[in-house]
């Protein structure tokens, strides 16, 4: 089972999923799953439309905000934001390889919507287990844009 590292009360990222995590986010009530890995990125990674469609039975919508590892785009900043947004305070889930990038995606828009302070974004990742640090001149810089 996939270990789920919690950054916020609703917001925690985890390494590749499983069915079997979909069902334990469920159970743990999440509303919506956000996988930030290309499908088919490597072998063995389970087919995003089986998951998709596991999330689905169970009422979680999983939305796809694929991330090339380091490649974060200001589209994928805003869609992250926008998803979260539209998650309304309600618990969400957000996946990729190792977490890594879910986690920076996370914090990037918060930083875009001018949430969390940059010092807030890196305790919170360092929480987590991510070292956020090396970014702190990246979320400024997301914070002084025009959401």
């Amino acid at each position: 089972m996939t270990d789920f590292h919690q950054v916020t009360d609703l917001i925690s990222v985890a390494p590749q999923i499983s069915e079997e995590d979909i069902d334990r986010a469920a159970a743990d009530g999440v509303k919506l799953i956000i996988c930030n890995r290309p499908d088919g990125e490597e072998a063995g990674q389970p087919p995003l439309a089986e998951l998709k469609a596991h999330a689905a039975a169970k009422g979680i919508p999983l939305v796809l905000i694929p991330i090339a590892s380091g490649q974060f785009t200001l589209d994928a900043v805003q869609q992250m934001a926008a998803s979260l947004k539209e998650a309304d305070g309600a618990k969400v889930l957000a996946y990729c390889r190792s977490g890594t990038r879910s986690c920076v995606l996370w914090a990037m828009a918060e930083a875009y919507t001018k949430g969390l302070s940059t010092d807030e974004l890196i305790e919170r990742g360092a929480a987590a287990g991510y070292d956020l640090a090396p970014m702190a001149a990246m979320f400024e810089n997301l914070r002084a844009m025009e959401a």
